[in-house]
């Protein structure tokens, strides 16, 4: 079946930033910038020749590279050729197996296009991130798509400033005009709760991601639409939020059976936390649907070895993936265009998890495919 899918554009983001240069080594442009007292975005910038840098601040870092022996490196010489075969791509989390297949998507474009992927990890911490992509720039990439974890203003807007081709997956970066690539966490989170609210659930909790994270503030935006839509109070007690993580959904679902009155229904809001909070429910002893009904936003493949299977709302991993990859080459051979955001749609999955349907608050017309495993 195909997928639907959105796109706005806006126009295309601004900068002045030039054309970057590196050291063969990531810690070598790292040291110049050190001793020079400067951005290795600095440095890139005046071994690019770059007319923004003055002539002080140019004579300050060559004389730095001087008194380390610092030559810049061939992908530099590329990247000012606009010759790089190389892409840096950033996800926050190894382990999470949504963001390998987004990979895989990103991967397989890449690949047909003649381009090499460099894949990072930034486990979720700014600094890191931040250090992975001034070596992606250094390095002198063909472009970065990266899922931002950083909500800080202008956190972006040096190191990954044009001519650097950038797409932002999954999530919002603050204040960066760039392409983007997301699905409809809104919609999907307001299905999910309405399909736990159609079979006679009063008391639905979320036990919900980072509020700093766009995917996180979106689903919960979902939740509370579905419960408005649907006549029920907002009750902020049956609102965790936890870290995207499986012992975030751990601590969470312990919380959540710890209220004095417990919810009948939990939607959880990213596949990790999911199996945190199974694990929290058969540790006590609650029974799934028959204590509690459960969904959980985004499906895996050990979705349907869970017990009792999971109702979850799918994305399109791969496709946004490949989506990504599409638009950082389009953006690369058009570097003027317009700032263009897709946004692809979700599908629920009926399993196990929620009982059978009683149908007292019926949701609205939506996509649902039901699972034949």
């Amino acid at each position: 079946m195909a997928r639907a899918r959105r796109e706005t554009l806006t126009p295309a983001r601004r900068g002045t930033a030039g054309t970057h240069a590196a050291a063969p080594r990531s810690a070598s442009i790292t040291r110049v910038a050190q001793r020079a007292g400067v951005s290795i975005a600095t440095v890139s910038r005046v071994f690019a020749d770059h007319p923004a840098v003055s002539e002080a601040l140019r004579q300050r870092v060559r004389d730095a590279a001087r008194a380390l022996n610092y030559r810049p490196s061939r992908a530099a010489r590329a990247l000012r050729a606009g010759t790089s075969q190389a892409v840096g791509v950033v996800i926050p989390d190894l382990e999470n197996p949504f963001f390998t297949a987004v990979v895989r998507g990103i991967e397989g474009v890449l690949q047909a296009a003649g381009y090499m992927l460099l894949l990072a990890n930034s486990d979720e911490d700014t600094t890191r991130e931040q250090r992975i992509l001034e070596t992606f720039r250094a390095d002198g990439v063909a472009g970065v798509i990266f899922v931002p974890i950083n909500g800080a203003r202008h956190a972006y807007q040096d190191v990954l400033a044009p001519p650097l081709q950038v797409v932002a997956i999954d999530r919002s970066a603050v204040s960066l005009r760039t392409d983007l690539v997301t699905v409809d966490n809104v919609g999907g989170t307001r299905r999910g709760v309405l399909h736990l609210i159609g079979k006679n659930h009063r008391s639905v909790a979320l036990l919900g991601g980072p509020s700093r994270h766009s995917t996180a503030k979106e689903r919960e935006r979902g939740y509370y639409e579905a419960l408005r839509s649907a006549g029920l109070p907002i009750r902020s007690e049956l609102i965790y939020h936890g870290d995207f993580r499986e012992g975030g959904g751990y601590r969470g679902m312990k919380a959540l059976l710890a209220l004095p009155r417990r919810p009948g229904a939990v939607f959880v809001a990213n596949n990790l936390m999911t199996l945190g909070a199974f694990r929290a429910l058969h540790e006590a002893g609650v029974r799934v649907p028959g204590d509690l009904a459960l969904v959980g936003f985004d499906d895996m493949p050990w979705a349907t070895s869970l017990n009792p299977p999971l109702t979850a709302v799918s994305q399109p991993s791969h496709e946004l993936g490949s989506s990504a990859a599409d638009l950082l080459l389009d953006r690369i051979a058009r570097p003027g265009r317009a700032v263009r955001h897709v946004m692809l749609d979700t599908t629920l999955v009926e399993r196990a998890s929620c009982g059978p349907a009683t149908n007292q608050v019926p949701a609205p017309p939506a996509t649902v495919r039901r699972s034949r495993r």
